[in-house]
């Protein structure tokens, strides 16, 4: 069996800053990941980060990705790649596939930073080869340097798919249409202009109705929405070889079930997600969360997220004092409210306060039963 004070599972950028700020503070930290390669999502964004400089604005998401890899790797920082968790238990212990088979860890603390998964729509030819998730799409194109397709029509207009889309247009597809089931564009206008100017249509108030091919995508079918409503005799067919979907993620919360974390429904961050106090301790007293299984949201706040848990657990783990971890808390929290500053900000904040306040409910009714008995 091995052991370590910290376990982080997830080497995205959550994983890794949870890591980095823990291991500067001299705990002993161990990083998991199924993947081959750490960094998560942030290998394949090719785009430049908004924001202040602190948060790397004006940077590329591969080279902030390759900057915190280097700085964690030079805190000595184990970092196991290939190592699916398989299971993890409430008394710390986590089983996770190696080369050399299954094998278990035993952690004092454990961090999560599983991510999210993409969702998809369910239509007529959906499984037809050339249907895929826009995050799929944006893999084959900045990893692996292969266009899905010779024409695409991108369905979802948040930021995702309108970066995503751009980004094929980069990579020397066509970009046949973009298609929002809202009224309005959902994504930032900095991203919809340059699609715009580009001369890529955009559809909203319409969702895909079927895919149309045989052996593979010939097309694609849209209907016009009322109220999200399909309206009939609506119907428009766009030829494309490609589908790309970018509806949305959900968060991972599997292995914060099965360590015993209570959950709570946010639709605005994704869905289901574990409850969690203001240092992103669930409650399970010993495990932390960070980034998108703790509500989806941008990468700049999953790294702040991330230093929050590696600082809070490093304090619960003996390697900071109170006075110490207080300042450094305060300082992440300051640089978390910048990036919910804003229409879109503000909304995610309130519901981060929401988790917060059912957490201290739950921990108060948890307590208040244990008195009685």
């Amino acid at each position: 069996m091995k052991t370590t004070d910290l376990l982080i599972v997830g080497a995205g950028p959550a994983g890794l800053s949870a890591a980095l700020a823990a291991a500067q503070a001299g705990v002993r930290a161990l990083v998991i990941d199924e993947n081959q390669r750490p960094g998560g999502q942030l290998f394949k964004q090719i785009h430049k980060f908004f924001g202040s400089g602190v948060h790397k604005a004006g940077t590329r998401g591969f080279r902030i990705g390759e900057q915190l890899l280097k700085e964690t790797l030079e805190q000595n920082v184990e970092v196991q790649l290939g190592y699916p968790v398989y299971g993890l238990f409430p008394d710390g212990r986590a089983v996770c596939g190696s080369p050399e088979g299954a094998q278990e860890i035993r952690a004092k603390k454990i961090i999560l930073a599983t991510g999210a998964n993409e969702n998809n729509l369910c239509f007529e030819g959906s499984t037809l080869p050339g249907v895929m998730t826009a995050g799929a799409a944006q893999t084959m194109i900045n990893l692996h340097h292969v266009l899905p397709g010779q024409r695409v029509v991108m369905i979802g207009s948040g930021n995702v798919g309108l970066i995503v889309a751009y980004q094929l247009l980069q990579a020397g597809a066509q970009v046949a249409a973009v298609v929002e089931a809202a009224p309005a564009i959902g994504g930032y206008g900095v991203h919809a202009g340059k699609l715009r100017r580009a001369g890529v249509p955009f559809y909203v108030s319409h969702t895909v109705h079927r895919a149309i091919g045989t052996d593979s995508v010939e097309g694609v079918e849209l209907v016009k929405l009322d109220n999200f409503r399909k309206v009939d005799g609506t119907q428009l067919e766009i030829p494309c070889d490609t589908v790309c979907m970018a509806v949305g993620l959900t968060p991972m919360v599997e292995l914060a079930r099965l360590a015993g974390c209570e959950m709570t429904e946010i639709p605005a961050l994704g869905g289901v997600v574990p409850m969690h106090d203001e240092n992103m301790r669930t409650t399970n007293p010993d495990v932390y969360i960070a980034g998108d299984i703790s509500g989806v949201e941008e990468a700049s706040t999953a790294m702040e997220e991330g230093r929050l848990a590696g600082t809070a657990a490093a304090e619960a783990l003996g390697a900071l004092d109170a006075e110490t971890a207080a300042r450094l808390k305060d300082e992440i929290r300051r640089r978390m409210a910048l990036l919910r500053s804003g229409e879109f900000g503000a909304k995610r904040q309130a519901a981060k306060e929401t988790i917060v306040r059912r957490c201290e409910a739950f921990e108060a009714g948890r307590q208040e039963e244990g008195e009685r008995a």
